[in-house]
């Protein structure tokens, strides 16, 4: 879709997904402790969200908690889960007044009982709203969706429900936590570090990775629309010639 955008036309990629990185060396910067960055940070979510549908995204994706995070100290964990509960429980009066629809990806078998209940309440109380699809890929690792869609996959062959010779591309990602969006478009990485850390490797196989040294708390409006000018300025191909 082409949009103008402060006086320039440019093209607007369908599927954003974003790695929000630097929430930890923004608090350090101003010597407060971790926690205090994925507070700002979470702040920064609900304003993108709202940034992204008006600009005409119809699909936002964002790298919330890593299967790997689990590392981290016990304080920062509980802080971020802590700080989760309460985003879901505001979430629903968000989403309906912004007619956005919510979803998590991620292995949910690891998460508190609590946090699984107001994920499915988010879930099914926005299902029905058709602006922007926003995605939160929670206790999410790219190969660790692979390994539970291939485990899936290999249990259904076993059952009977399909055959060896209908695995395709196709029914792989249907099997997978994604299967119902786009791949992503555009991947944004902010904080400066160029790496996709386990996120989305299946989706991302022909999007436009954009680097940006933004820490996320500091990220806004004008870094999205520098980002959707990056895109804009690549050919795609998808492996083939133009």
């Amino acid at each position: 879709m082409e949009k103008i955008i402060d006086g320039e036309k440019l093209n607007i990629p369908e599927h954003v997904a974003i790695i929000m990185d630097g929430n930890g060396r923004w608090a350090k910067k101003r010597l407060m402790p971790r926690n205090f960055g994925h507070k700002a940070g979470a702040k920064v979510v609900e304003q993108i969200c709202e940034d992204a549908h008006s600009l005409g995204i119809k699909y936002l994706t964002v790298y919330a908690f890593s299967t790997e995070n689990w590392k981290r100290s016990v304080e920062e964990v509980s802080g971020i889960m802590n700080l989760l509960r309460n985003y879901l429980v505001d979430s629903i009066e968000r989403a309906s007044k912004n007619n956005m629809r919510v979803r998590v990806i991620g292995d949910r078998t690891a998460l508190d009982k609590d946090i699984v209940e107001k994920i499915e309440e988010l879930e099914d109380k926005t299902a029905q709203y058709d602006g922007l699809t926003f995605t939160i890929a929670l206790n999410y690792g790219g190969r660790d969706e692979l390994r539970r869609g291939i485990k899936a996959i290999t249990a259904d062959v076993k059952a009977g429900k399909i055959s060896e010779d209908a695995i395709d591309e196709k029914l792989i990602s249907s099997y997978l936590d994604t299967s119902d969006l786009p791949d992503p478009d555009l991947m944004i990485r902010t904080s400066g570090e160029v790496r996709l850390s386990n996120y989305l490797i299946w989706q991302l196989a022909y999007a436009e990775f954009c680097f940006m040294d933004v820490l996320w708390p500091d990220f806004t409006i004008e870094d999205l629309k520098e980002a959707i000018r990056y895109y804009n300025g690549k050919e795609r191909r998808f492996g083939g010639v133009k």
